[in-house]
């Protein structure tokens, strides 16, 4: 297999697994307990826990598992830019079968279109701060020669973001799209989709303009070389 094909294999993979531990942990807190705050609590911890486990695990190949977060990355020069489409396909694809899989677990229909609006300017800028940070933890592993960090970073980010945004930190668009197919806990309805993956965006252009003005290109520049994110 070609690195290309073993890269766009892994985000597929690992976009899956994560997906479908977003909306299977969220199925499953509500089945176990009525307490939102609890439900969250599990959802998060869990999500937490397997972006730790599958950084770790695919790394080596390519472990974004987010096309905002490969498209910075091209931006900065760690990955080339006619790998981003097959890659951030391979995502949305991934995620999209995450949800289907977490459904069927749980004796779900496949496909349930979610009807959990969520819409408001407070969760717009929810989006932005939870990208934003998001982005600039992983590029800031990167830029200071910490890669080993990568997966503890983010893991620990994005738990605590589910808590601090008002959006529970989607901060990704490949997440965002394949929680349309799944009318439960961590769902979201069609028509609030377009404006998270909008925030999104901007959430990422700010984390790259902060990437840059804090951190030396010097460390990404050799970084980018060895292949920090897709090797």
């Amino acid at each position: 297999m070609t690195a290309l094909v073993r890269q766009v294999t892994s985000e597929f993979v690992g976009t899956a697994f994560l997906v479908a531990t977003v909306i299977g942990s969220g199925i499953m807190a509500t089945q176990l307990t009525d307490d939102v705050a609890l439900q969250l609590l599990a959802n998060s911890l869990i999500t937490g826990a397997v972006l730790v486990a599958l950084i770790l695990t695919l790394q080596p190949v390519s472990a974004a598992f987010n096309p905002v977060v490969t498209a910075v990355d091209a931006v900065l020069g760690g990955t080339p830019w006619r790998n981003v489409p097959p890659l951030a396909v391979a995502q949305i694809a991934g995620g999209t079968v995450g949800a289907i899989a977490a459904n069927l677990m749980f004796e779900l229909d496949a496909v349930s279109i979610s009807t959990h609006d969520r819409s408001s300017s407070g969760l717009w800028l929810g989006e932005v701060v939870a990208t934003l940070g998001l982005v600039l933890v992983i590029f800031g592993a990167i830029r200071s020669g910490r890669t080993d960090t990568i997966a503890y970073a983010v893991g620990g980010y994005i738990t605590a973001a589910y808590w601090f945004t008002s959006s529970t930190s989607f901060a990704n668009p490949a997440v965002t799209i394949a929680r349309m197919f799944s009318n439960t806990f961590a769902g979201i309805a069609p028509a609030s989709v377009p404006a998270f993956l909008g925030m999104q965006v901007v959430g990422a252009a700010l984390a790259v303009v902060l990437v840059r003005a804090i951190f030396s290109s010097t460390n990404s520049e050799e970084l980018s070389r060895e292949g920090a994110l897709q090797r």
